[in-house]
């Protein structure tokens, strides 16, 4: 079982959420608003004086739980759509669950997915 949390810009929600729901299976996922700073873009992109906009930093945070086999699929819909080309586009990130536990009903892993 896998978790993919990804970083994504607000404006591209949409389009995200069009390209999941188009996978053959999703389990489903869950949407944070998010506030961040990018990893700069001095040298070796270092933070800059000149880049610090307390407006322009807004993100959104996906959670999704899957099968191993779901993962590569939810993976490259997110960063496919997600993507414009720009700075600030965001990060996929995928971990490994250990269990996974559907509280309605109690079952377990791959099962409660």
């Amino acid at each position: 079982m896998k978790q993919i949390t990804a970083v994504i810009r607000p404006h591209r929600l949409d389009a995200v959420e069009a390209a999941l729901h188009g996978l053959a299976h999703l389990p489903g996922f869950t949407v944070f608003p998010a506030f961040g700073h990018p990893r700069g873009h001095g040298h070796q992109h270092r933070y800059a004086d000149d880049e610090w906009k307390p407006d322009g930093h807004q993100q959104l945070v996906l959670l999704v739980m899957c099968t191993d086999a779901d993962a590569q699929g939810v993976v490259d819909a997110i960063a496919t759509v997600a993507r414009t080309g720009q700075p600030g586009d965001g990060v996929v990130g995928v971990t490994e669950l250990v269990d996974v536990v559907r509280i309605r009903t109690g079952e377990r892993a791959d099962e409660a997915l």
